[in-house]
């Protein structure tokens, strides 16, 4: 049997560093105070692996983004810490443009193996810049890998997929979910790119959704557990999706429930709607609903947890679909 530990989610993403970095010495860390562990994931790596594999970096995004991408064209593995997810619209170009294109305008014949990493998520009263997920712009970009995790489990294994991977991937983590615990092995593993993961299992209603919000579906499956039986569907990887996974939960419940944290406009949730109308419109016995941010910056202070998602909301559109 193979051994656990409960780590935290930030514990958990630090240990993968650390396997990955002592697996291959390619392997190395770019970012703005990661020396100092301004986060904890990124706590007190420097006296193993020195300043030249964890090193801190002006604050200047593109120049960061630009310096990795070179290294990464030279054969190392570079991991660009954003500190914020919102950062890495400064490197907008970079980020969007150059490395999301490079393998594949390249004929794949030269690989660009990258982790950009950066929290997000709303409900931390810290306004949009910190606040922004920007899952919804990166996936529009083909050839950029895109997870968030929702657990400590996932994410371990979904960061060192991440590392191991030769395309571009940028790893985000929900804020809010710093100190969440979880059982992670001590055994090596990985959680593939592209596959979704049933948190748990209902006949009624399919909610799909993704990191912190994941959280929110499980708890309005709970309260409800005595009326409606909701199957939660965790997305894990934005690009690729796994549509099969959601697919096969849609010809069991017929009816979906998106929960989405970043805005409703042409975003994550509004593209597998498109999916699901274009693909599996026979699966569906009620129109797909749809729990997002709505279309207005995120706000500062405590105005947030009035615009972010929540188990009233979440259960509204179940109710919804289910009349």
């Amino acid at each position: 049997m193979t051994d656990t530990r409960e780590l935290t989610l930030c514990e958990a993403i630090r240990e993968a560093y650390i396997d990955e970095m002592r697996r291959d010495e390619r392997v190395f860390m770019m970012g703005v105070s990661i020396q100092a562990g301004s986060f904890p994931h990124t706590k007190d790596l420097t006296p193993e692996f020195g300043t030249h594999r964890v090193v801190d970096t002006p604050l200047a995004e593109p120049a960061i983004a630009g310096a990795a991408i070179g290294a990464a064209q030279e054969g190392l593995r570079p991991i660009v810490d954003f500190m914020y997810a919102g950062f890495s619209y400064y490197a907008g170009s970079e980020v969007f443009m150059q490395a999301s294109q490079y393998y594949f305008l390249h004929g794949s014949q030269l690989p660009l193996p990258l982790v950009f990493v950066g929290t997000c998520g709303v409900g931390r009263r810290v306004a949009n810049e910190h606040s922004t997920l920007p899952y919804g712009a990166l996936i529009h970009h083909p050839g950029i890998k895109v997870c968030m995790p929702s657990t400590p489990y996932d994410a371990k294994g979904l960061m060192k997929a991440a590392i191991r991977e030769n395309n571009p991937v940028f790893f985000l983590w929900h804020t809010s979910m710093m100190s969440f615990k979880g059982h992670v092995p001590t055994d090596d593993y990985v959680v593939p790119l592209g596959k979704a993961d049933v948190k748990r299992e209902g006949t009624d209603v399919t909610v799909l959704t993704a990191g912190m919000q994941v959280h929110t579906a499980l708890k309005t499956a709970e309260k409800l557990k005595d009326e409606i039986s909701i199957e939660v569907i965790d997305a894990r990887s934005f690009e690729p999706f796994d549509r099969d996974a959601l697919f096969k939960s849609l010809e069991k419940t017929t009816r979906l429930v998106i929960v989405d944290e970043d805005f409703e406009r042409a975003g994550f949730s509004a593209e597998i709607s498109a999916q699901v109308m274009e693909h599996g419109y026979d699966l569906l016995d009620a129109p797909v609903k749809r729990v997002c941010h709505p279309n207005f910056p995120i706000p500062g202070g405590y105005m947030d947890v009035y615009t972010m998602p929540t188990v009233e909301k979440v259960e509204s559109a179940i109710r919804d679909v289910c009349r």
